[in-house]
């Protein structure tokens, strides 16, 4: 069966996919099927609007209709002090990790008693704001702004790296449902009003690297993926209310990919990837339906699925990617279920993207792309450079017939869906992008550390 975005139901698909409605758009799997933003731009040419989005954060920008959601963290000056702690500086590390997702993952050696690791950000001493802002599509105006939450972050992260606001939010075209991890869950309707607000508890992320994974949707569903060092879980949120529909342990440590919604034979599933094995759940119960060994530690892409098969990918200490058939159940661990695999070059933290019946993904984190043939794994592309293109946290994204490949010095590249790497543009605006994109219409949206641009092409 054909896998489906999460927020697709079969009445309301059109309207999905003319929009970017959560991480990695309406499909899951970074492709904007109705959208043909523009090739080019510059910081004077194809930019539609652009605004300072206050605070810091690396969500993925939201788009319904006239509407563009954006969630921030923003710090209030309201210091408290901080409890004594013995100083330390953490050692050379692993390439830290994205924005728009994670903010990065851990590495270094385990500490006493496993917990392991080389500390991270430093203990917050500020309070910060949980802000949703509302923005008008055409003009980049402000239409409402609300502050979900306010208190000190209860720990750090990697100031270059990680924000307080890196998980991405979702929209069923009614409601936004914004997601700020350990500083809480919250529906607001599309006036800006607080339907609900739910309490998941406080993580704590291996070394401080920040939190990163977002929720997912399924008709009137919210899937939460709540790995960390202390108690890891899934749930399912009733997403009228916030109620609990059901709640699973799970045997993983911190991981920062966003779950992936599939119908399978008429029945959907919840598929986690993580470092111990990659899991499938019964939406409708939170059964586990199958789990599958093989991927690497610190997971941070999320799965993509396609034609009855999932792609999952990591890239930390070691590559992996991973095709595993969907029709199964059980432990999959090392049986036909694995279609094929793949040992290189794959990603540590840029999610992958199918788009023309190809598979493409960046090599670790950097301007290096790969393509594989999603039915067999024939690689066609073997991590080939992008001209121009520095450090990669953001994923790529599928568009009117285009790559949209973004990168943390300002550049984004296009190229075209090929067995060769063609380059249609390079296009560099002075920001730092660690967030990904978002395509809906005729408009890119890039979302820099301080600015959100909106791109389209000038009459």
């Amino acid at each position: 069966m054909l896998a489906i975005g999460a927020a697709i139901g079969a009445r309301a698909a059109t309207t999905a996919e003319a929009n970017w409605p959560q991480w990695r758009g309406p499909l899951q799997n970074g492709v904007a099927p109705s959208a043909s933003p523009p090739t080019s731009w510059s910081e004077t040419s194809n930019v539609k609007w652009k605004v300072k989005i206050p605070g810091e954060g690396s969500a993925t920008p939201i788009i319904w209709g006239d509407r563009v959601f954006v969630q921030t963290a923003i710090a209030t000056g309201k210091k408290v002090e901080a409890p004594a702690e013995p100083a330390a500086q953490p050692p050379p590390g692993p390439p830290p990790g994205q924005g728009g997702q994670p903010p990065g993952g851990p590495g270094g050696k385990k500490g006493p008693g496993g917990r392991g690791g080389f500390p991270g950000g430093a203990k917050p001493t500020e309070t910060f704001q949980f802000v949703v802002q509302c923005l008008d599509r055409q003009t980049g105006k402000t239409l409402w702004q609300q502050v979900a939450r306010e208190e000190v972050p209860h720990e750090g992260h990697h100031p270059s790296d990680g924000t307080f606001a890196s998980p991405s939010g979702l929209t069923d075209g009614q409601h936004y449902f914004a997601h700020f991890g350990s500083h809480g869950l919250y529906c607001f309707d599309f006036e800006g009003k607080l339907e609900w607000q739910q309490d998941l508890g406080k993580m704590r992320i291996a070394m401080s690297f920040g939190e990163g994974s977002s929720p997912a949707i399924y008709q009137d569903t919210l899937i939460v993926n709540w790995d960390n060092e202390d108690g890891s879980f899934i749930c399912a949120l009733d997403k009228r209310s916030g109620k609990t529909l059901w709640k699973k342990s799970r045997e993983e440590r911190t991981s920062w990919a966003t779950p992936l919604v599939v119908d399978q034979g008429g029945k959907a599933q919840v598929i986690t990837a993580a470092t111990g094995k990659v899991r499938s759940y019964a939406v409708a119960t939170g059964e586990l339906v199958w789990e599958c060994a093989g991927l690497t530690r610190n997971v941070i892409p999320s799965p993509i699925a396609d034609g009855g098969m999932l792609y999952c990918t990591s890239g930390y200490q070691g590559s992996s990617l991973l095709a595993i058939r969907l029709d199964r159940t059980g432990d999959l661990s090392g049986s036909d279920a694995i279609a094929w695999s793949y040992k290189k070059n794959t990603p540590y933290v840029p999610s992958p993207l199918l788009y023309e019946n190809r598979l493409y993904f960046f090599a670790v984190n950097k301007g290096e792309l790969s393509g594989l043939d999603p039915k067999t794994g024939e690689v066609f592309l073997d991590a080939v450079p992008i001209p121009d293109l520095s450090g990669v946290y953001a994923s790529p994204v599928g568009a009117g017939g285009r790559i949209y490949l973004v990168g943390r010095n300002g550049v984004t590249v296009v190229v075209k869906p090929s067995a060769k790497l063609e380059v249609l543009a390079s296009n560099r605006l002075n920001e730092r992008f660690d967030a990904s994109p978002a395509a809906a219409g005729k408009q890119l949206f890039l979302r820099g550390k301080e600015l959100l641009y909106c791109l389209e092409q000038n009459p």
